[in-house]
Parts: C-alpha cells; sequence; structure tokens
C-alpha cells in the first residue's frame, strides 16, 4: 500500500484557522495606480448613491456620489478614479481620501491606501463632524483588517458604527457599512453579508429608496440565508438600477443559477462579459486589472458545463486560466479549469495545468496546484505519484497564514486517494466528512464547486468500482442540486448497475430534460438515448 501522510488531520486543523482575505499577494503594479489617477468623466447606468460631505464644489460632490456607487458595485477602479477626480476639484476633501483607501485596498495597492488614509487624517481638522466621523471609520475598518482574527478590533469597528448612527442616524452609508460589519471578516464588502445584515441594509434602503447599494447587499445577504426567491427579486432590481454595471448583471446570474434558471443565468454572465469586454476596448484598460472579468468568466464557464455545453465551457475556463491575477482566490480558482478537465475524462491535460498552478509563487495557489495534480495522478493510476502530490501540498502550506482556503480539496483528495487505493474502511467517513464541509460553504462559487466536487466522488466510486458509495454520492448531488442533469445521470448509472432499469429510464429522462440545450455530441446523450 502506498504511503501517505494524515492530510485529513492537517486539513482539519487548517480549517479551524481559515482566512480567505483575498489580498495576500504582491502589491499591485504602479500601472495600476497611475490607471486609477486616469481623469474619469460623469456616467450614467450605475445607479445612484449620494452622501453629502463638506466640499462647496457641485463637481467635486458629483464625482464623490459616483465613486460610491463604483464602490458599491466593486468596480474598483473606476471608483478610484472618481475619488481623485473629485480631489482634482476639492483637494481639501479629506473624506474622499478615506474613500479612497478602500479602493486602493481592493486594487491591492496597500502602500497607496494607508498613504491616502494618512492624508485624510492629516485633512480632517478642515472637515465636519460628518467626514471626520467617517475619516475615524475607516481607520477602525482599517484596523481590524490589518488583524483579521483579532475579534476584539472588529468588535471596537462595530462599536465605533453604532456610536456613529447615533450622532447620525439618517445616514444611509453608516448602515450599509453596519450591515458589512456583522460578517466576521472585516475587510468584507457585503458578499458574505447574512441573515444578520438585513435590517441594517433594510434602514438604509427607506432612507433612500432611489439608492443602488442597499438592493445589492440585500440579494448578497438574502443568498447567503438561504431565501433565494428574495435574492432574484433584489437582484432584478439592482440589475435594473443598474444596467450599465458589469456585477449587476452577474449577481441577477447567480441568483438565477441557484434556482435552476441556468439559462437566465447564462445570459446574465455573458452579458457582463459583454460590458466588461466593451469597457476595457473604450478605456484601453488591461483585463487583469479588474478582479470582477475572471470572476466572472469562471461562473459563465460552470454555468456552461452545468448546462452540458462543454465546447462553450473549454473556451471561457482557457480564457480565465491565461489571465493572471495579483488575488490569491482568484488564482486559487484557476482549478475550476483542472476539475472540468478531469470531468471530461482528460487526466493527462489536467496534470500539466494542475503543473502550472504548483509553480505558482502563492504557497496557497502552488498547495491547490499540488491537490489537483494529485486527483490526475490517481485518474491516471498513478498512486505513488498522487501520494508524492498530496504531501508537497502539506509541505507548501506548513505554517502558511489563510490555509483554511485549502482545507476541503485537501480532505477531498485524501477520501479519493482511500477510495481508489481500497482503504474502503477509511475511504467512507472521509468523503462524507469532505462532502459534508464543502456543503457548508455558502456563496455562488462555493455553491458550483462543491456540486462539481461531489459529482467528481461519484465519478472516483464508479471507476473504482465502488457502486455503493457511488450511490451515496448521486443522492449528495441531488440533495444539493436537484436541478442539475448530472445529479440525475449519476443516479441513472447506479441504477443501471443494480438492474433497476425503471428507476434507471426515469432519471435519464430526467437527464436529458435538463441537458435539453447541451452540446449535440454530448456523450451522456448517447447513453441518455441507449437506457430511456
Amino acid at each position: 500500500m502506498i504511503a501517505v501522510v494524515p492530510i485529513l488531520a492537517l486539513a482539519t486543523a487548517l480549517a479551524l484557522s481559515q482566512d480567505t482575505h483575498q489580498h495576500a499577494a504582491p502589491p499591485a503594479t504602479a500601472s495600476i495606480l497611475e490607471a486609477a489617477r486616469r481623469p474619469v468623466p460623469l456616467r450614467t447606468g450605475i445607479g445612484v448613491a449620494h452622501d453629502a460631505v463638506a466640499t462647496a464644489s457641485k463637481q467635486a460632490q458629483a464625482f464623490y456620489d459616483q465613486g460610491l456607487a463604483y464602490m458599491h458595485s466593486y468596480v474598483w477602479l473606476e471608483a478610484a478614479r472618481s475619488f481623485n477626480q473629485a480631489l482634482t476639484l476639492d483637494p481639501n476633501l479629506a473624506i474622499a481620501r478615506a474613500e479612497l483607501s478602500l479602493a486602493y485596498t481592493e486594487l491591492n495597492a496597500p502602500a497607496a491606501a494607508k498613504s491616502a488614509l494618512e492624508r485624510a487624517n492629516a485633512l480632517a481638522s478642515r472637515a465636519n463632524d460628518h467626514d471626520r466621523r467617517h475619516i475615524a471609520l475607516r481607520e477602525r475598518q482599517m484596523t481590524a483588517e490589518a488583524a483579521p482574527g483579532d475579534t476584539a478590533k472588529l468588535a471596537a469597528y462595530r462599536q465605533a458604527l453604532d456610536e456613529a448612527l447615533r450622532q447620525f442616524p439618517q445616514d444611509q452609508e453608516l448602515w450599509l457599512l453596519r450591515g458589512m460589519a456583522e460578517s466576521a471578516d472585516p475587510a468584507e464588502r457585503g458578499q458574505g453579508s447574512t441573515a444578520a445584515s438585513i435590517p441594517f441594509y433594510d434602514k438604509a434602503l427607506a432612507l433612500a429608496p432611489d439608492a443602488v447599494a442597499p438592493h445589492h447587499y440585500l440579494s448578497h445577504a438574502y443568498e447567503n440565508s438561504g431565501r433565494l426567491d428574495a435574492a432574484i427579486v433584489e437582484g432584478a432590481t439592482y440589475a435594473a438600477m443598474a444596467p450599465k454595471v458589469p456585477h449587476a448583471r452577474h449577481m441577477r446570474g447567480h441568483d438565477l443559477m441557484r434556482t435552476g434558471r441556468m439559462n437566465e443565468a447564462i445570459a446574465e454572465f455573458q452579458a457582463a462579459d459583454a460590458l466588461e469586454s466593451a469597457y476595457f476596448a473604450a478605456e484601453k484598460i488591461p483585463a487583469e486589472f479588474d478582479w470582477h472579468y475572471q470572476h466572472n468568466l469562471d461562473l459563465l464557464g460552470q454555468a456552461y458545463q452545468y448546462a452540458g455545453q462543454m465546447a462553450k465551457a473549454e473556451a471561457v475556463f482557457k480564457r480565465s486560466f491565461a489571465i493572471p491575477s495579483s488575488l490569491v482566490v482568484q488564482e486559487f480558482n484557476k482549478r475550476e479549469w483542472i476539475v472540468f478537465l478531469l470531468a471530461r475524462g482528460r487526466a493527462a491535460e489536467a496534470l500539466e495545468a494542475a503543473n502550472v498552478m504548483a509553480s505558482h509563487r502563492s504557497p496557497l495557489v502552488s498547495a491547490g496546484g499540488h491537490v489537483q495534480a494529485g486527483h490526475a495522478q490517481l485518474a491516471l493510476g498513478q498512486f505513488k505519484a498522487a501520494a508524492d502530490e498530496g504531501n508537497a501540498a502539506l509541505r507548501v502550506i506548513q505554517g502558511v497564514e489563510g490555509g483554511g482556503l485549502i482545507a476541503v480539496p485537501l480532505q477531498t483528495f485524501q477520501a479519493e486517494f482511500f477510495l481508489r487505493t481500497k482503504q474502503l474502511d477509511k475511504a467512507r467517513p472521509a468523503l462524507e466528512e469532505a462532502a459534508r464541509k464543502a456543503r457548508l460553504q455558502s456563496g455562488p462559487d462555493n455553491f458550483m464547486q462543491t456540486l462539481f466536487t461531489l459529482e467528481a466522488m461519484a465519478r472516483a466510486a464508479r471507476e473504482a468500482g465502488e457502486w455503493d458509495l457511488a450511490g451515496w454520492a448521486a443522492r449528495q448531488m441531488t440533495a444539493h442540486d436537484p436541478n442539475y442533469a448530472g445529479s440525475h445521470y449519476a443516479l441513472a448509472l447506479v441504477a443501471q448497475h443494480a438492474g433497476d432499469q425503471r428507476t434507471a429510464a426515469a432519471e435519464l429522462a430526467l437527464a436529458g430534460k435538463y441537458w435539453s440545450t447541451a452540446d449535440a455530441d454530448l456523450p451522456e446523450l448517447k447513453t441518455i438515448r441507449q437506457g430511456r
């Protein structure tokens, strides 16, 4: 038997200290900061945001508000350009420098962010009470961001927000910030909002019904708390209020995706892609400057894969894999291309792509590459090489902050290793634990990644001849997403193996229904036609 170190135990330890903060990467280049200082016009179609600040310049106020609107839609570069434009018109507008510090943080320019906040503080004495309070809050937030595991600093930030709301109860921006602060991550910008955030966003909406931000954040909060119908309503409102913002279309897409409306979701992801491509061409902005572009491509590729449109999925995954990113999470998610290749039985190509990831400068990304290389080696029947990849992942990741990002993938690999090497007494509990933890993860990325992880478990079990486990994994897929054709296809294969032709035919019929827009040459469709 091939020996492998106890990945499962270490992965569990890593999960306890999970920190997936996206900025643990080399700082942004000077060219990104140069782009952030380019003049920008006032634009329409991006949604309304307004916070009256201490400036006598109507134009400076307008650009400040534009910066807020962009910031609330995660368009960090255009937010920075807008705040810088406001500062060109009013160099003493201290609060604009404080907001610029947030945009620079999200552009992965920590030195520029720190400098912007220092300059905001230097000018704060000339500001009014409202602006000074916002500058002080941004400083509290940055202090908490610098120590993501320090609950005392997060508590101090929340307390400061509560005190500010007592002084300025009509300040919509403060209610939005307070909603975001319900997250355990002080650097969270609304994506992880849950049910506890909703009352704060509702208050913000009541104060300014025409504002775009509450609808955006409510969509995230409802989605993350399982209220998908409400998320779709808020997402549709957000998209209608900000038709020229790629994330608004993308957001509606991943709300639709969660409810089985995949063709509609694909249309939204395509619309976001078109908006971003047009923006890059018009503004001469490199694609790698915008984190959202690659993120949208990833979900578009997964949506195509889900729908059985494998040719389109392949083209999109390839495009995304080739784009460099300064964000660790984005680079880590390049594994989706490798997962796709393995799902299509292309293990040798998957191994080649995994080796590219394994050579990455980030330990987290490198470890992810080694894990995916391990899966590829298992598919190729190279168990010693697979064990070596698992051990390499552990060596790379030991002592690295944020190791929780790799925890579930490591556990999943360990479980598959046990399965394929016939250590069945270990395989089932390992698979069950990995599946449980994967399904506990929230968010659209995790939802789709978990679905394809469960599908990989079912496939590995079939290939190993362990049909009981294959049936268990297929049922896990159906429980996770009953609208996925692959879930029913996996159930049908298990039923066929058991000689239950009635169940197999029923499940194949459902798979065919859900793959109605799939590629005509999708191999699974041939099996469906033969099995009916």
